[in-house]
């Protein structure tokens, strides 16, 4: 049996993933903080075994329980694999750096940054003594590459997440059986977060027309072709540990 930890699975590019590794041979351990009736639906109709933790990342201190909880759902006599997908995140706040609100900022980087920090050390501990094949696989953006005006936090979160990525690679690298890290750019997904940014002032974000442009013009990548790419680079040989790179130029 394999075991998939996906944060923020109910909607968007999360659900689109976790649709693709609905099989009777996976169990899904999704974190979020509502429940997908589609998801649930075609995994019993499947016979894949799921589960939802109802969970705000925000409450970036109760992390370590809720890992220890989906843990617990893990079959250690069955266990062929164990795989984390950090995916759920936030855009808000978009605003000019001296316009940020301190809470907003507080709240964004405990869900995009500080959470897949400490879901990731959980899961590494907690799967430390498994003899399978262990991998973390980290949504990340093109934003983490290049500077945004308006997007400050949203590009900072990003990259943060990436160097944390480079960095566990390199502590597991002479582990018998490692964490394989690997961070990917899934492209421009049509989710929610692309109404949020398309809805956003152009003062605070300059390129808004740029994105209204691309859903106008069908550019937007729907979340289930993005999850399908990415879920099977997640069980194929391309999984390379250490690289960054982006799933529209190499997969």
């Amino acid at each position: 049996m394999k075991y998939f930890i996906i944060t923020g699975a109910s909607k968007g590019l999360g659900e689109g993933i976790a649709l693709e590794l609905v099989n009777e041979e996976h169990h899904l351990l999704c974190i979020s903080r509502s429940e997908s009736d589609q998801l649930k639906k075609i995994a019993v109709a499947k016979n894949c075994s799921i589960d939802f933790f109802l969970f705000d990342l925000a409450f970036s201190h109760d992390i370590p329980d809720l890992m220890q909880r989906v843990f617990d759902k893990i079959d250690m006599e069955k266990v062929s694999g164990v795989y984390l997908i950090n995916n759920a995140g936030l855009i808000q706040p978009v605003s000019r750096v001296e316009g940020l609100d301190a809470d907003a900022l507080d709240v964004h980087m405990r869900v995009n940054l500080l959470a897949p920090m400490l879901i990731s050390s959980a899961f590494i501990g907690l799967s430390q003594r498994m003899q399978v094949q262990k991998r973390i696989l980290n949504i990340s953006s093109g934003a983490a590459q290049n500077p945004y005006y308006g997007w400050s936090c949203y590009c900072t979160g990003k990259a943060g997440l990436e160097m944390f990525g480079l960095c566990i690679s390199e502590e597991q690298k002479n582990e018998e059986y490692p964490v394989e890290t690997m961070s990917v750019a899934p492209g421009i997904i049509d989710t929610g977060m692309q109404t949020t940014i398309r809805g956003t002032d152009e003062r605070d974000f300059i390129h808004k027309k740029k994105f209204i442009e691309l859903k106008e013009s069908g550019q937007l990548v729907p979340p289930a072709l993005a999850g399908k790419k990415l879920a099977r680079l997640l069980l194929s040989d391309d999984f390379k540990d250490g690289e960054i790179t982006d799933i529209r130029e190499s997969y």
